[in-house]
């Protein structure tokens, strides 16, 4: 009699160790010890439906050990997803949607861009409390139309990376019971043996946590696997991590438990040499026995019965809560409400710290758009990111739209990830311009997780003042924009903050706003284009005379001193164009005529102004051109007087333009 489990956890081993090796390059122990508890979870316990990846009430999935990624392939292409068996065979190679780490918007059934280690388990904390949030509104009683469990297989790699540590402390202080890790406890990472650097009690830290914790000691008893899976869906008020004992590379008679098996190909004798020892056919690649491929479209039918009585509960909600039900299409379409941008609030001719704009959008905004939730790292009184009247997610109250992430940067950007890519919510998260550098890897895997999360940094320069240096930003502004895609905008006043968050509900990529601590006097916009034009990323703002002999480009708050410049340089008789700069990657992005007609070639001398690190201004300064910027750390002083000591002054701004013409 066939053993079925059995045939099939074999088959994802060496459907995995058999791309690795036409790839000549991967990790094929990790899959190969993991096989059997992923092949439990996906066919005894995970809801979903390989003919609709965006079911909204399926169970998420995130293989946060994503140098795995061939245990995921294969999982999707068994379970029938729309993932064919050339697409294995093309693992890792050029135009690939298999490529050598998972990528949400390359492969069907992939919820989240993995690979570098913390990250994945950090977003299903964000999946976890999404899903969480919206229960509490929409079920009704009878209808739990938002009801699902987020799985992870985490790594050892995982476990020691500090960012999962952040979000994982997180999720037991909330309670979040239906978030449950697979622990790939296989004793081995890219050095030797765990025991190099990795002696702790996990399970100790994570009971600390607020965790619930359990160990299987066989990672291939699929029935003490199934039965600590079934123990985990019992418990509803703590996370579940499961440790499970594995061992890399299992069926290797040479490097089974060696870390030669993590991140090499296993060699053509070493993989015949398995398949004997799997009792598997030796001479053949990439084999699916047809009883494996019959037991996994049946898996597959009963994820599509899942989603069909799913659509029937779901059409009597619709019955019985018709607006509610209108409010869930709405959200889960990532659509905004006709009329929402009348929610905006008019700012213009109002003198305030571009922070303070941004918190009375928030507040404006988030009547009109329930998708709109977010908090800080412990700095929500000086980010300006509490909804006022809308209580405090946790515990006890699942329906709060602000969050305490507390001061947690790092897990706070990964599990906004998780937020967005869930589906139905658009997360902001705040903090202070310096610790983006706390968060940057997240903000990297936001795009290239195509979510479009906010992130909010306030204290964006020296302006910020007494604080001093370990806290004034120089180089992180250069950090953001080499970004690729990464939407960033430092706007010029409350006006153009109001435009600022317009842009970034609006778009389908993430955004930075940076944003100042003091206080910045409106641009008086008489005359001159209105603060809608940031959305070009940089426009002409001003002029004198019809002769231009310079242009001055600043952005943020050194566009009221570059104004002024330009009104003392024309009382000498110098014409010069004021541009504003506000975003770097939305300016890129204009035609090359646009560009041109803001900064013509004809008009080669330039002064550019930012209290930030000069780099990357060059690109629109040109060989002539100036840069007044800041090539230093900070100092410790009031921030009006930072801004003079340093140069940012109109009468400084308008000494560069005329020795730049007189040079």
């Amino acid at each position: 009699m066939i053993d079925i489990d059995k045939l099939s956890i074999n088959t994802i081993r060496t459907l995995s160790m058999d791309a690795v090796q036409k790839a000549n390059s991967g990790h094929p122990g990790m899959p190969m010890g993991a096989a059997a508890m992923a092949y439990v979870l996906w066919t005894k316990f995970l809801r979903h439906n390989p003919a609709n990846p965006q079911w909204a009430n399926r169970d998420r999935f995130i293989l946060s050990a994503g140098h795995g990624s061939m245990l995921l392939y294969s999982l999707l292409h068994l379970a029938g997803y729309d993932l064919s068996m050339d697409d294995l065979k093309n693992f890792r190679q050029w135009g690939s949607r298999t490529p050598g780490h998972p990528e949400n918007h390359l492969t069907p059934g992939v919820e989240v861009t993995t690979g570098p280690l913390g990250q994945g388990i950090s977003n299903a904390v964000g999946m976890a409390i999404a899903e969480a949030h919206l229960s509490a509104k929409f079920n009704r009683p009878g209808f739990p139309v938002m009801d699902h469990y987020t799985y992870v297989i985490a790594s050892d790699g995982d476990l020691m990376e500090g960012v999962a540590s952040e979000a994982c402390s997180l999720a037991g202080h909330l309670g979040l019971g239906k978030l449950i890790v697979l622990y790939d406890d296989n004793h081995i990472s890219i050095d030797g043996s765990t025991d190099l650097a990795f002696t702790e009690d996990r399970m100790g830290r994570f009971n600390a946590y607020g965790w619930h914790t359990s160990q299987v000691s066989d990672g291939n008893d699929t029935a003490a696997i199934a039965g600590a899976l079934e123990e985990a869906r019992e418990e509803k008020d703590r996370p579940t991590i499961i440790a499970v004992r594995t061992h890399i590379g299992y069926g290797s008679p040479n490097k089974q438990d060696t870390a030669d098996a993590h991140g090499s190909p296993l060699g053509e004798e070493e993989i015949r040499l398995t398949k004997e020892k799997l009792g598997w056919p030796a001479d053949r690649s990439f084999h699916v026995p047809e009883e494996v491929a019959a037991h996994f479209r049946s898996v597959g039918e009963a994820g599509k019965r899942e989603e069909e009585a799913w659509n029937g509960l779901f059409a009597a909600f619709e019955q019985e809560h018709p607006d509610l039900a209108a409010t869930w299409r709405q959200m889960f379409r990532a659509e905004l409400p006709e009329g929402w941008q009348k929610a905006l609030p008019d700012l213009s001719g109002q003198s305030m710290a571009t922070r303070a704009a941004s918190g009375k959008v928030i507040n404006a905004l988030a009547p009109a758009l329930p998708r709109l939730v977010g908090g800080s790292a412990d700095l929500a009184p000086s980010n300006n990111t509490f909804i006022d009247d809308e209580g405090t997610f946790s515990r006890e109250d699942r329906l709060g739209r602000n969050f305490h992430f507390g001061v947690r940067e790092h897990g706070m950007g990964a599990i906004a990830n998780g937020m967005s890519l869930h589906g139905a919510l658009h997360p902001y998260v705040g903090t202070f311009l310096i610790f983006s550098d706390y968060m940057k890897p997240a903000i990297r895997l936001s795009v290239l997780s195509q979510c479009p999360a906010t992130f909010i940094f306030t204290h964006d320069s020296i302006g910020l003042g007494e604080d001093g240096p370990t806290h004034q930003p120089i180089e992180q502004m250069a950090g953001l924009r080499s970004i690729p895609h990464l939407i960033d905008i430092r706007p010029a006043d409350a006006a153009e903050t109001v435009e600022a968050w317009r842009i970034a509900l609006e778009s389908s990529e993430p955004t930075a706003l940076i944003l100042t601590r003091q206080k910045v006097p409106a641009i008086d916009r008489s005359g001159r284009p209105a603060a809608s034009a940031i959305e070009k990323g940089a426009y002409i703002l001003a002029e004198t005379g019809y002769d231009q002999r310079a242009i001055i480009l600043a952005s943020g708050s050194e566009v009221g001193p570059a104004l002024e410049a330009m009104e003392l340089l024309d009382a000498k008789g110098v014409h010069v164009r004021v541009v504003n700069v506000a975003s770097f990657e939305l300016f890129q992005r204009q035609p090359e005529s646009y560009r041109r007609e803001v900064l013509p070639d004809e008009i080669s001398a330039r002064v550019a102004v930012e209290a930030a690190s000069p780099f990357g201004w060059e690109r629109f300064t040109g060989s002539r051109g100036r840069i007044i910027g800041i090539d230093r750390f900070g100092s410790s002083a009031p921030g009006d007087l930072n801004m003079v000591k340093f140069g940012f002054t109109a009468q400084n701004i308008a000494r560069n333009v005329e020795e730049l013409l007189v040079g």
